[in-house]
């Protein structure tokens, strides 16, 4: 039986001719494409309207909330330790900071005192102590500190210094609020200025480097008060009497002025408890607290202060 070729012959033409016209017009197509180089991309502006009058107020409003909220934290803070509020469920307020808030013992110092130290920017500029307003930060006719960090540096500084400086850094940021850098540094130019032999201050804590002094064998690392600023050398206090101790035989900790006060009441504590005629056991764990380098005693700490205290009264 024959074969029909013819059929084969066929198809396959057809399909070469399908296949030719296919590239014929992907050809056509890629010439007629744009070249990328120089084609134009349309973007339709979205326009973005513009706050209202009452936007414009809510936005400066909340914003000066956010510039405030260190110093009404630490108002409250002081308010909630200086009347023990947290007395109902906490032993200390170190512990309720730390349970209620996450805030360490230092950050809660922190912001008391740059709380503390606004208040005496605010009496500079106005004369007077009053709750802050609207007017604080940069969108008023005060520039006042609008964060902790700010006013950090001012801490140490006697407040009409405080108020000196901050003046000068306002200056020195073109009339906006400074950053701490600036801060610091004014701080720090003043300091030179008036630097003298003995920088220490009464009521600043400092640790006791014994070194190679004989006079001060088996007081090394402890902290003590200063209660007195000689020339070359300051009278401190320490957990088990008060000593002379040479400018090159101290270390001032940099604690703030809140955290020496409550070093004070430590020490003192300790004083009254302390006496020659205690058990040995007994002194060193007193020294032991003579040594703590921090600004707290923790929890088992002041319970076992507590019990030497009662002791020492019956």
């Amino acid at each position: 039986m024959a074969k029909p070729p013819s059929r084969r012959k066929k198809s396959t033409s057809a399909a070469f001719t399908d296949s030719t016209s296919a590239a014929n017009s992907v050809n056509e197509d890629i010439s007629q494409q744009v070249d990328p180089a120089t084609a134009t991309i349309t973007v339709t502006a979205i326009e973005v309207p513009e706050l209202t009058e009452e936007e414009q107020r809510d936005r400066l409003h909340l914003e000066r909330r956010v510039e405030r909220a260190f110093f009404e934290a630490g108002k409250a803070l002081a308010e909630l330790r200086d009347r023990r509020l947290y007395r109902s469920t906490h032993k200390t307020f170190e512990e309720y900071c730390r349970s209620r808030f996450g805030y360490t013992h230092r950050h809660v110092n922190y912001l008391i005192a740059a709380s503390n130290v606004v208040d005496n920017i605010i009496m500079g500029t106005n004369g007077s102590q009053n709750e802050i307003s609207d007017e604080m930060g940069t969108n008023g006719s005060q520039i006042l500190p609008t964060s902790e960090r700010q006013v950090r540096p001012l801490t140490k500084l006697e407040p009409s210094q405080q108020q000196e400086v901050w003046r000068q850094a306002v200056e020195q940021a073109g009339g906006k609020v400074p950053p701490a850098r600036i801060v610091k540094d004014v701080v720090q130019r003043i300091m030179e200025r008036t630097k003298v032999p003995n920088t220490y201050q009464i009521g600043e804590v400092c640790q006791i480097l014994a070194k190679d002094n004989p006079e001060l064998r088996g007081k090394g690392g402890c902290w003590g008060i200063v209660k007195h600023v000689g020339e070359f050398s300051c009278t401190v206090k320490l957990w088990d009497g008060v000593y002379t101790v040479g400018l090159q035989h101290l270390k001032s900790y940099d604690y703030l002025p809140a955290e020496c006060q409550q070093m004070q009441v430590i020490c003192d504590r300790i004083s009254r408890v302390y006496s020659d005629s205690l058990e040995e056991t007994v002194k060193s764990l007193l020294q032991l607290l003579g040594k703590v380098n921090r600004p707290y005693l923790t929890a088992v700490e002041e319970k076992l202060l507590n019990v030497l205290e009662i002791e020492s009264r019956l």
